[in-house]
């Protein structure tokens, strides 16, 4: 049986922990305010450009090409796969990895480009082929960060290290929920299917639609990488300050069990010192 001095020893470390992990909720929930903000704004954004450029290309015509547009069978596929740069966010970073494994039948026959420290480690710890990795941008990431993702992924495409580019990462819906998603980047398809928006006629193209097309295609793949990266942040300080409450809770239910046991070892040890001390006066007796 533990001494007492043991249980309190014990309690006071749970404690610890205790200040800790609620200290780490609140800075998780600051950081989730802002990065959901910043989530929420950019969706207009990324939803009016997908528009934008499903007009233009509806205006190009089908004769239009773009090295981004190529379409080649039975290539090799690269994947795009966000997660975190540290852990304690619960099952976040793990159920990006299943996603990602999901869809991936063959190892050998695919690249990765990882961004976050954890998702680099458990692919390399894997044998998968990283190509590129980025760390460090996983909980604030910037504009100029994805377009430097956006520009790496093109210079692989166009020149052949890779003939479809798909991203993993996780959608934000709320900040219980959030869905890992995977998404296909290139190349580019879907984009002008469909009927001509009814207000195309009022776009007038310089010098032409398919010009337009050929500068904004390397923009909207910007753009797309940036949305993604600001959900995956908005889901993992969500996952982050979901996980800190639990193992706040937890600490608080433990305490309470480890205060009732240490009652009980001294209720224990009282009444028996009280017995030794009766036996000791009827033996005297």
């Amino acid at each position: 049986m533990a001494s007492l001095q043991d249980i309190r020893r014990r309690i006071k470390s749970v404690k610890s922990i205790q200040q800790i992990t609620k200290a780490m909720k609140m800075v998780a929930a600051a950081r989730l305010r802002r990065a959901q903000e910043s989530a929420v704004a950019n969706k207009p954004y990324a939803d009016k450009m997908r528009q934008v450029i499903a007009d233009v290309a509806a205006n190009a015509g089908g004769e239009f090409s773009h090295p981004l547009l190529e379409v080649r069978q039975d290539g090799k596929k690269l994947y795009l796969v966000l997660a975190s740069d540290k852990g304690l966010a619960g099952a976040y970073a793990s159920n990006v990895f299943k996603e990602a494994a999901a869809h991936i039948s063959n190892k050998s026959e695919v690249d990765l480009v990882t961004v976050g420290r954890k998702t680099r480690d458990h692919f390399v710890n894997r044998h998968y082929s990283i190509v590129s990795q980025y760390t460090g941008i996983s909980e604030r990431p910037t504009y100029d960060n994805a377009r430097e993702i956006a520009s790496d992924l093109i210079k692989k495409f166009t020149a052949g290290e890779c003939d479809e580019i798909y991203m993993v990462y996780t959608k934000f819906i709320s900040a219980i929920t959030s869905i890992p998603t995977t998404i296909k980047l290139l190349p580019f398809d879907d984009l002008g299917d469909g009927e001509k928006d009814a207000s195309s006629g009022e776009y007038i193209y310089e010098p032409s639609a398919g010009e337009v097309l050929g500068f904004l295609l390397p923009q909207y793949l910007v753009t797309t990488i940036y949305a993604a990266l600001l959900q995956a942040s908005a889901s993992e300080l969500s996952s982050r300050m979901t996980a800190m409450s639990n193992a706040t809770d937890n600490a608080e239910e433990l305490i309470d069990k480890l205060d009732l046991h240490y009652n009980k070892v001294r209720q224990a040890n009282i009444t028996r010192e009280i017995t030794e001390i009766v036996g000791g006066a009827e033996a005297l007796k």
